[in-house]
């Protein structure tokens, strides 16, 4: 018997900087892929973002993985728009209407960071794990929970980075949040570390460097901390520019593990593999916007 192609699906990333879409059904068959800079007109920007996939084998679905806050119940009626963004132009776009109206295909939607979490599940990190956590650790923080397969949302989605996170001793800085100072993004984003130090973390060595591992690992260690406890993950992979600190991954792990003082501590979390970088790097959404296709495909 002849052996039946995969289905090729639609994959879109929407950044606030650049659009990166794919065509393809895994990270190894991908047979087109294209950046669109993130324009301030969101009509130019999507009016590309089509004409990438339109042709004569356009894709079986779509999917979308988009910064946010983004509308996420299907029922409602700005359901697949950007809601509250300070990026101009992008408040209350609407994302899946004009891409669902230019292809007549499926649009599965979620935010960015869910759908990295979905490609590191399928083919990264979290692999073969029902329960696990993907936080991104950039220019903002955003972590997206899977709960027994699926990207976990109810009322809107969990904003992760702006939790309430403890000072680090000999730390001064006021934290960079907009909305809350000194949250765990406030404190520990890409944008926290440059404004310390004067320069962006991966141009830091000597003493910098040291001391910007010892408080990033530090916040990060209280964000992890809330989430243990709130979601009981299998598994926290991070991904990221802020992610590949030198020595960062060790640290965050000490102090997960003496931040939650021995209450409810399981040897799992101490563990080499409870906290772990991103397997897909940079592809990590893309691939979960694959994913997100082929889950809208399938419920029809």
């Amino acid at each position: 018997m002849a052996e039946v192609a995969p289905a090729r699906f639609g994959a879109v990333e929407a950044g606030g900087t650049k659009f990166v879409c794919l065509l393809g059904s895994s990270p190894d068959d991908i047979v087109a892929r294209t950046r669109i800079p993130t324009g301030a007109d969101p009509e130019v920007t999507l009016a590309e973002v089509v004409a990438f996939f339109a042709g004569p084998n356009p894709p079986a679905a779509v999917g979308i993985a988009s910064f946010g806050p983004v509308e996420l119940r299907p029922g409602h009626p700005r359901y697949g728009h950007i809601t509250s963004t300070p990026k101009p132009g992008w408040r209350d776009a609407d994302l899946v209407g004009p891409i669902r109206a230019a292809l007549d295909v499926p649009i599965g939607f979620d935010t960015d960071v869910a759908g990295a979490a979905l490609g590191e599940g399928r083919w990264g990190a979290a692999q073969g794990l029902s329960t696990f956590v993907y936080m991104t650790v950039g220019t903002g923080i955003g972590a997206a929970a899977v709960v027994g397969g699926r990207a976990a949302s109810g009322l809107g989605h969990a904003e992760v980075g702006h939790v309430a996170v403890p000072r680090q001793p000999g730390d001064t800085y006021p934290g960079r949040c907009p909305y809350h100072g000194d949250c765990l993004e406030g404190m520990a984003a890409g944008g926290a570390i440059a404004e310390r130090f004067g320069r962006p973390g991966e141009r830091l060595d000597g003493d910098d460097l040291r001391q910007a591992v010892e408080w990033q690992a530090g916040y990060l260690a209280e964000g992890l901390r809330t989430i243990v406890y709130t979601i009981a993950p299998e598994r926290i992979v991070i991904g990221g520019s802020v992610a590949e600190l030198p020595g960062l991954f060790p640290r965050v792990q000490e102090k997960l593990i003496a931040t939650m003082a021995g209450y409810g501590a399981l040897p799992e979390h101490a563990a080499d593999g409870f906290v772990v970088p991103a397997g897909l790097g940079g592809l990590a959404g893309p691939a979960g916007a694959l994913v997100l296709a082929e889950n809208a495909l399938q419920a029809g």
